[in-house]
């Protein structure tokens, strides 16, 4: 048996919010397998939505592994939050470094900006977008999201841009039907499965904070639950979107992401030499071992 450093995170937490938990395992010089880490995160089903598993590198300061309850996951945008906010915090030579690399299974290097000390945040450089063609309909889209006739706009487009995962990005007219659907997951799962969809974002101009630029919601039946209640990847594809729709120019924004059966979460984003960052804070829960 082998005891292994573990915590559980909430990234993206703002004042009252939960944010979204993710579970981490610290794996030093003791690497695991793929089934193992599997068999771990499945054991975790219903209780965060990804695991991270971080490990050591001999490119980086960090190796990074993701993992839902079904499947390995390309990248994970809050989970990425939750284990770099507590490993630099806890690494003093790593609090000392503005900028802290981490190496990805399958996302390459992403650069890690140490704001703790001046805004208790960290930000990530999300991985550069890929545009992917779509001739998915209004009609389509409502049917299945369970949106009302008539409710997602058609002055802005409906576009596919992997920032991290293959995000469908959605927009809708107002706020209240926005924050108000609530999809059938299992039709959602099938829907996403047979587009090569990763995540589905919906998205409103109006917000219920007016500090925050914009509201968002993320789907995420592929990886075992309807909803990510506060995300990084499905939300740095939206910043690309922003961007390339000229509804933003780069400037720190505050996301708030949510239903209306929440308090919303807090995803900061910004755009900075040549790239979309995405951050916030995250907030330990558990701290221990686990028994392997």
């Amino acid at each position: 048996m082998r005891r292994y450093r573990y915590i559980k995170s909430n990234a993206f937490t703002a004042g009252e919010s939960l944010g979204n938990p993710a579970a981490c395992l610290f794996l030093d010089d003791a690497p695991m397998t793929g089934e193992q880490m599997q068999s771990i995160a499945s054991e975790h089903k219903g209780f965060v939505m990804e695991m991270v598993f971080c490990g050591q590198s001999e490119k980086s300061d960090a190796k990074l592994t993701y993992y839902s309850s079904e499947c390995e996951v390309d990248f994970c945008g809050h989970g990425t939050i939750a284990t770099m906010y507590s490993l630099i915090k806890d690494t003093p030579e790593l609090m000392l470094k503005p900028v802290v690399m981490a190496e990805t299974n399958r996302k390459g290097m992403i650069e890690v900006y140490n704001a703790i000390k001046e805004e208790d945040a960290v930000y990530i450089s999300a991985p550069d977008p890929i545009e992917h063609p779509t001739e998915l309909t209004t009609t389509q889209l409502e049917e299945i999201l369970e949106l009302p006739c008539d409710t997602i706009s058609k002055d802005l487009p409906i576009r596919i841009i992997d920032a991290g995962l293959r995000t469908l990005i959605v927009p809708v007219k107002d706020l209240e039907t926005e924050i108000s659907v609530y999809p059938n997951v299992s039709r959602l799962k099938t829907f996403c499965e047979g587009n090569d969809i990763d995540i589905i974002l919906t998205f409103s101009m109006q917000t219920a904070d007016t500090s925050a630029f914009a509201h968002t919601r993320v789907f995420a039946p592929r990886f075992g639950y309807l909803e990510d209640p506060a995300t990084g990847s499905g939300n740095s594809a939206f910043a690309n979107y922003l961007l390339s729709e000229k509804l933003w120019d780069g400037h720190l924004i505050a996301i708030e992401q949510g239903g209306n059966d929440r308090v919303f979460n807090s995803v900061k984003l910004k755009y900075a030499n040549g790239k979309v960052l995405f951050g916030g804070k995250a907030t330990v829960k558990i701290e221990g071992y686990y028994i392997v």
